[in-house]
């Protein structure tokens, strides 16, 4: 869209009229894709929102003007312009502040728009440098999560949405950021915003994540407590700790063994996918009194990646035991220890000794 049909949305939104927020607003529209540029302006609408719903005034607790600035330059970063070599927050906050000084802007204002450039995606940190910087957070957050969206006026977001459509900005922005930080992986250091994005994006350990980065220190720090407990071995081991961690009731224990993507039948037609799922449906098990004896019949390894076979006992889940032989998909994770890919008990074909849909509904309650 071009920069001369985005002027009329300037006036509606009573946008800060100042030759410089028609400079920045100008700029962005011309620099950044339209999904860029709609949530940028957004932000300013909702971060404005957010400071009179706190009874702030724009002049005397804080610069309206420099707040829009730092809202509509926030996202800098992704255009082409300010695609740099660092970090995309970085890389904004830089070419942010180049714009502003080439236009004479001090000093101190310019140092207060870095930070909140540089910042918005730092929840914790942001909120504490500045009333600008904490507005500029809050906006950006709402727009884009909808973090304290049920603080805005009533209407308020029907209204500006209409004007500006989101066009699926969260993905989009996602996206972009990705594309820079494939071609550029320094761009993305694994423990950034960017970085996180950049690991959902790669083959699976590709990306480290802390632990790698403390096992390739090489200081030989070895893990202490619960991260020493929580870690298998050798794939045979997976079976003789989920034994141990379910009888004792340890659910931590229980989804250290399973990978965040991993798939899990705790019960017969019960599929679970990922963290969230598999920690109930353990706790469930948990809850129940339910105990699951292990005992192994085959086991393949082939590199970082196992198949195995258990007779797997099942009971305290309904009035006989439920005898199955299990599918097992277990792989070596990144610090070295092994968790499931794949858990299904019920894969198999069920001996005699239980019927398999009353174990489902004492589960299932």
């Amino acid at each position: 869209m071009s920069t001369d049909a985005h002027l009329p949305v300037f006036e509606q939104l009573r946008l800060p009229d100042t030759g410089l927020a028609r400079d920045a607003y100008a700029y962005v529209a011309g620099a950044t894709a339209d999904f860029v540029f709609h949530h940028s302006v957004r932000s300013y609408v909702f971060a404005r929102a957010h400071a009179q719903n706190q009874g702030l005034n724009a002049g005397t607790d804080y610069d309206d003007e420099l707040l829009f600035l730092s809202c509509v330059l926030h996202d800098i970063g992704v255009s082409e312009e300010g695609n740099g070599d660092q970090r995309f927050e970085v890389d904004g906050a830089d070419t942010a502040a180049a714009f502003l000084r080439e236009r004479g802007v001090e000093e101190r204002r310019i140092a207060i728009a870095w930070d909140a450039i540089a910042l918005h995606t730092s929840e914790g940190i942001a909120g504490r440098k500045g009333t600008e910087v904490a507005l500029a957070h809050a906006g950006i957050g709402t727009d884009i999560l909808g973090f304290r969206r049920e603080d805005l006026p009533p209407g308020l977001a029907d209204e500006v949405h209409a004007l500006l459509p989101r066009m699926d900005l969260a993905y989009a922005l996602s996206d972009a950021i990705v594309t820079q930080a494939k071609a550029k992986p320094h761009k993305a250091s694994p423990m950034s915003f960017p970085g996180a994005l950049l690991r959902r994006h790669l083959p699976y350990g590709a990306q480290p994540d802390w632990y790698d980065l403390i096992a390739a220190a090489g200081w030989g720090d070895k893990p202490v407590g619960t991260a020493a407990r929580h870690r298998a071995e050798t794939p045979e081991q997976v079976g003789a700790m989920f034994m141990e961690y379910l009888e004792a009731g340890d659910i931590e224990g229980l989804v250290s063994l399973y990978e965040p993507n991993a798939h899990f039948v705790p019960t017969p037609g019960t599929h679970l996918v990922g963290t969230v799922p598999i920690r109930k449906g353990l706790q469930e098990l948990i809850d129940t009194g339910a105990r699951r004896k292990l005992e192994l019949r085959d086991i393949r390894q082939v590199d970082d990646i196992a198949l195995v076979s258990n007779t797997a006992t099942l009971t305290g889940v309904g009035p006989e035991p439920v005898i199955s032989t299990t599918t097992e998909v277990l792989r070596r994770q990144p610090h070295g220890g092994w968790a499931h890919v794949v858990d299904d008990p019920f894969f198999g074909h069920h001996r005699p000794g239980g019927d398999v849909a009353s174990a489902q509904g004492a589960v299932d309650g």
